[in-house]
């Protein structure tokens, strides 16, 4: 997706983009008008890429996707390069839904679980993702840690959800889990949740991860840094919105448009404003 790809630029890396769908604009919006990419729209760019030898990657960042056949072809795509480079790193955001809600087609579901999961080294699924990845209604910690424990036991090392609501005082927690050299190591960060709902959050935080983990080899300082960008953005963006709608008025979708361009400086050097807790 575009957006990951600025993200990434941005913080120093040469990306290519694939478009998963065009469309007109995002789907928060009253209405949306485009296409929706399928197996053989991606088929034939990744021959393109083959035959230009141009198909050697370091990372594979896959999110929003709305046609089954794609998901799948992308499946192919991911074992067919790690084939070529073994130590290529797939970040999977399974982008499903949240509050509740699916907006991908269901049959998207099985596909992640069977096909996806077992070839993704790392996964940054949002709560209501976990909970349709593994079954696990989340309403506690333990619920969220149990769950890491099921995507890690079908395939990714890392495991990582961006966002869950299940404490008491309302806020937001993050929780991460990687596997490395037999050792388990888990964090916790929590934040105050924002009376608002923004699009392309998730985006955000898969590409800040993947950027960060790359350049510090350091799980929970990925974490923070991730963490500390998305709530700069996130709070400049609101705060802008509601200057511009007026006192007493909603924001529109368009005046919650992440502002990304005027937070340049926090993607780039995140505050130093979160502590993970090590669980």
């Amino acid at each position: 997706m575009c957006a990951k790809r600025e993200f990434d630029q941005v913080l120093g890396f040469d990306v290519s983009t694939i478009n998963s769908v065009q469309f007109s604009n995002h789907t928060g919006y009253k209405c949306f008008k485009g296409q929706v990419l399928n197996s053989d729209d991606l088929a034939c760019l990744y021959d393109g890429l083959q035959e230009n030898g141009i198909s050697s990657f370091s990372h594979i960042l896959t999110g929003y996707i709305g046609s089954q056949s794609f998901l799948e072809k992308v499946a192919e795509i991911v074992v067919d390069l790690k084939k070529k480079n073994p130590s290529l790193v797939y970040v999977c955001d399974p982008v499903m839904g949240d509050n509740g809600e699916m907006y991908v087609p269901a049959e998207l579901l099985p596909v992640y679980i069977d096909k996806i999961l077992p070839i993704a080294d790392i996964v940054t699924p949002n709560q209501f993702e976990v909970e349709k990845l593994t079954g696990i209604k989340i309403t506690s910690e333990e619920d969220a840690i149990e769950a890491m424990k099921i995507l890690h036991s079908r395939g990714p090392k890392t495991v990582v959800i961006s966002s869950s609501e299940f404490s008491s005082d309302g806020s937001i927690t993050s929780l991460a889990s990687t596997v490395a050299n037999g050792k388990k190591e888990v964090y916790k960060v929590q934040f105050q949740k924002l009376n608002a709902v923004f699009v392309g959050t998730g985006d955000l935080f898969a590409a800040c991860l993947l950027a960060w983990l790359e350049k510090d080899k350091d799980l929970k300082l990925a974490l923070e840094k991730t963490i500390a960008t998305l709530q700069s953005v996130i709070k400049r963006t609101f705060e802008k919105a509601k200057a511009l709608a007026g006192e007493g008025n909603r924001p529109t979708p368009a005046q919650m448009e992440l502002q990304l361009v005027q937070s340049k400086t926090d993607i780039e050097a995140p505050p130093n404003s979160y502590n993970a807790v090590v669980l």
